[in-house]
């Protein structure tokens, strides 16, 4: 059971469009930048600008970032940030458990929900099911309800990043200032568990998740093969197209 798992409002404030165009656009924006992306500007500015303010501010500074940043720069900014320093990992389940056991069964559980929605990861290649760039986009086109759960249950990581990256006066700071203008704020114990996090950071275990229920039961994860229904995710939907 996820001990700070909360449900504080039930519906986003957003709606339905508003919603899976910031999501979308927050999951483009948290994925490694590349010439593809800087040549999407004035796509990415027309449907931020069309989103209401506490969602467009904060996703408006940061594409003007991109805009007058070099790629190099950028592109090792990123790799600084999100795949040298633990505190800022975009991998959702990482908070809560680290690199331990349980890690390995929350990833199947995240692969299941996605199965369930009709949805199989891309190749294996991808990146992990909890990525969450991964669950913003499987929210702005699969199934909205299952990522919001997803989203909700890992509210205090996302509290941790947001810190985390605030702390480095990252310019990332702003896309989750978006996403977290989408999602209920903290409440009760969350703040306890939010500091505990701080103070002590995931749970730390000598055995990784390569020796993990993720990797020790394939089946439970296989995609869905010639199954009828069945969406990969890996062909992203355009930011801004119709659901």
């Amino acid at each position: 059971m996820i001990p700070w798992r909360r449900h504080r409002r039930r519906t986003p404030a957003l709606s339905e469009r508003e919603l899976a165009d910031t999501w979308q656009l927050v999951s483009v924006l948290l994925d490694y930048p590349d010439e593809a992306l800087l040549a999407r500007l004035p796509d990415l500015r027309a449907v931020a600008a069309q989103l209401p303010g506490e969602v467009a501010q904060p996703l408006t500074a940061f594409l003007d970032h991109l805009a007058g940043s070099d790629l190099t720069d950028l592109q090792s900014e990123y790799v600084d940030t999100f795949d040298v320093t633990r505190r800022c990992a975009l991998h959702l389940t990482y908070f809560l458990h680290g690199d331990t056991r349980k890690r390995g069964v929350a990833l199947v559980q995240f692969k299941q929900t996605y199965r369930h929605a009709g949805v199989v990861l891309g190749d294996e290649d991808s990146e992990l099911p909890d990525h969450l760039s991964v669950v913003l986009e499987f929210g702005a086109s699969v199934d909205r309800d299952a990522a919001w759960k997803l989203l909700n249950d890992h509210r205090v990581g996302i509290e941790l990043l947001r810190a985390a990256l605030d702390d480095r006066s990252s310019p990332w700071r702003h896309v989750i200032a978006a996403l977290r203008a989408t999602l209920p704020p903290l409440e009760g114990d969350d703040h306890e568990a939010l500091a505990r996090l701080i103070a002590e950071g995931p749970p730390q275990e000598e055995v990784g998740i390569d020796q993990a229920p993720y990797a020790m039961d394939p089946a439970l994860y296989e995609p869905g093969g010639a199954s009828s229904g069945v969406t990969d995710l890996g062909q992203t939907i355009p930011v801004g197209a119709s659901r």
